[in-house]
């Protein structure tokens, strides 16, 4: 009895260690069969715990891993040529993996092989991801970065990966799409494929198309203003142009405008006149198209608030000078260099690489 329960542990052991080899391709049956039961599928996915490959469709450029159980000479890694095919050794056509997952990918492969093998178990993993190029996202955002995805993403997943919007945003984003629209799912994205198809054969072929939409609208939630980022793709956050407000104001600084911003609210947000202003001698300086001097508007701000004057409305890159007892020039220099020094800085950083799963 003794003897009988030592056979029955040794038996058991060497079972899970035939098992673990043949999961492994090793000493499987030449048929590619799988004697534990193992199917494709099931070894597929311990090879790729994680499965963020699972849902990846392939483009030119990929490299997959391909092992066939059992027969080695099939086994290695084949790269998709810019067809979107792969030939696998001693099959005589290639086949075609361009926008198939990896599992649809080992179902043709198997099918193809199953010509020579006997059920053929197949396994494929995605090794680099060259198809797909990183979006880039920049502008008025805090953390500008290049973002690779792995799955569908939205505009508003892209922006929180960038941090959110600041408060130098304007009202808009613009996206330009760089790369054609590949492996379109839903039938808008296979209208918008076809009407980016007919532009590249009848347009200049330096035109890139971009779309533009609302922050108003993403923040209320409309799902119009949420699209999917596509790989490539350029996400703009639109700055809000400035204007500078400088001399006898509580906190000379410049700021953006946003919408129809007027003299009296752009003072306002400057934490108002100081007691020493001259509030009747307030000069605008406006850029002129083609010149370098500028228009000069002088504007009496008492008659503004006893609504004797119509408001003004500001233009970017305004220059509104209050005089005052204390003002000279070097607190006008400081104002204006105040938002360039931030530009420069934001615009000299290289832009890092995110991955969203």
């Amino acid at each position: 009895m003794r003897w009988k329960l030592i056979a029955l542990a040794l038996a058991a052991v060497l079972s899970g260690l035939t098992a673990e080899l043949r999961a492994q391709g090793i000493g499987a049956p030449q048929g590619g069969s799988s004697a534990n039961g193992v199917g494709s599928e099931g070894v597929e996915s311990l090879l790729d715990g994680s499965g963020t490959n699972r849902y990846y469709k392939l483009g030119p450029g990929d490299i997959i891993d391909v092992r066939v159980f059992g027969e080695p000479q099939f086994n290695g890694q084949v790269e998709v040529d810019e067809d979107g095919n792969i030939e696998i050794p001693f099959v005589e056509k290639p086949i075609n993996v361009k926008c198939r997952t990896r599992n649809e990918v080992r179902k043709a492969i198997a099918q193809e092989l199953s010509r020579y093998l006997r059920d053929p178990q197949v396994s494929v993993r995605v090794i680099e991801r060259r198809s797909k190029s990183p979006a880039i996202v920049y502008g008025a955002v805090r953390a500008p970065q290049r973002v690779q995805m792995l799955r569908r993403v939205r505009l508003l997943e892209v922006l929180a990966s960038a941090g959110g919007v600041t408060e130098q945003a304007g009202g808009t984003i613009q996206i330009f799409h760089t790369e054609p629209l590949t492996c379109p799912e839903t039938e808008e994205e296979r209208m918008i494929a076809e009407h980016e198809q007919k532009q590249t054969r009848t347009d200049d072929i330096f035109r890139v198309p971009f779309d533009v939409y609302s922050i108003e609208d993403l923040k209320l939630g409309k799902q119009e203003a949420n699209p999917i980022i596509r790989p490539g793709d350029i996400v703009i956050v639109q700055e809000a142009a400035p204007v500078y407000i400088t001399g006898a104001v509580v906190a000379p600084q410049g700021i953006y405008l946003r919408g129809n911003t007027s003299l009296m609210t752009a003072i306002a947000m400057v934490g108002g006149l100081r007691k020493d202003a001259k509030p009747g001698e307030i000069k605008i300086y406006r850029r002129k198209l083609g010149s370098l001097e500028p228009e000069i508007i002088k504007v009496d701000f008492n008659d503004i608030r006893k609504q004797k004057s119509p408001d003004m409305a500001l233009q970017p890159y305004d220059i509104i000078e209050v005089p005052g007892a204390t003002v000279n020039k070097s607190t006008i220099l400081q104002t204006l260099l105040g938002g360039a020094v931030n530009t420069v800085t934001a615009f000299s950083t290289t832009l890092p690489l995110r991955v969203i799963y």
